[in-house]
């Protein structure tokens, strides 16, 4: 089906959820058109396994949901790209949802729906991790790679945070901010090497402190630091797609916080960026909303 050229009648409620690494958003909109929202630790198969996830399911989100309500599902998750780790989420939430028609999405999918509607475009996320590819209006057509934040996510906070960090460890970080990165955050050398090298979710943890680099953005370090690697998400990323032929829109809690570097980064590069939101969840549901008639 192309979505904007039938329309599906639903008998039950829709549930849609935006997962990153370190959250997820669920919505469920039911038959008389009301929306509930809510929140979860992140869901990624890459990270976890199929009993953790259901465990998380059942303790956090079904306790609040009556799943034999539920007519259809769509899960828009980071790692839910590759045929495997769909399943993973897809044989986790039939187990729940066992008479719901269940679709499991990449979250770059899900942000370029909400971006982009119908329309073609380039599509980006900046959050925990980061991601990027073209949309024809229907499908991601293609993706470079983004690899993880050990070998890519450029422009992610958890690559930004990793190398604050290590430039604290190293002596690089001016002065100030350092001990007030210490001194909040009550961490030493060795916890930090222990979140990052032993304990799970390492990307969730450094991404946690891009809040704390807000408060000092206006510093240069920082904003050096963010701009450099806004530059190389960029470049090593959106640069190889016929970027001018087609809008740039990005998507992500990260792109939101330091969109003035953002812009200043996309100019640097060349490039004009067209939109940046800091959650597709509201363009999300008017998708699915146009999409189904719920009735």
């Amino acid at each position: 089906m192309q979505h904007g050229t039938l329309k599906r009648f639903a008998t039950g409620a829709i549930l849609i959820a935006d997962s990153g690494s370190t959250k997820t958003h669920w919505v469920l909109l039911d038959i008389d058109g009301n929306v509930k929202e809510f929140k979860t630790p992140g869901i990624n198969p890459y990270y976890q396994s199929y009993d953790d996830i259901c465990s998380l399911l059942e303790q956090q989100l079904f306790c609040h949901i009556k799943a034999n309500t539920i007519s259809y599902v769509y899960f828009y998750g980071a790692g839910c790209a590759a045929i495997d780790k769909k399943q993973i989420l897809y044989t986790a939430l039939k187990l729940y949802c066992s008479s719901a028609v269940v679709e499991i999405e990449s979250d770059l999918l899900g942000a370029a729906r909400a971006m982009f509607q119908d329309s073609p475009g380039i599509i980006g996320i900046l959050g925990t991790g980061s991601n990027s590819g073209v949309y024809n209006g229907h499908k991601i057509t293609e993706n470079v790679s983004p690899l993880g934040f050990i070998l890519g996510d450029e422009g992610s906070g958890a690559v930004i945070a990793k190398q604050f960090i290590a430039d604290c460890l190293k002596n690089q970080a001016p002065v100030l901010i350092s001990q007030s990165f210490f001194e909040r955050f009550r961490l030493t050398r060795e916890s930090i090497l222990d979140q990052v090298y032993r304990q799970p979710f390492p990307n969730r943890f450094l991404a946690q402190f891009m809040p704390f680099l807000s408060e000092y953005k206006h510093e240069d370090y920082v904003n050096n630091l963010i701009r450099n690697a806004f530059k190389a998400f960029v470049v090593r990323n959106l640069k190889q797609y016929n970027y001018e032929s087609y809008p740039i829109r990005i998507i992500g809690s990260v792109a939101f916080n330091f969109e003035t570097i953002l812009r200043d980064a996309f100019i640097d590069a060349g490039l004009c960026l067209d939109a940046v939101e800091a959650d597709p969840m509201v363009q999300l549901i008017k998708f699915h909303q146009i999409q189904y008639t719920i009735e």
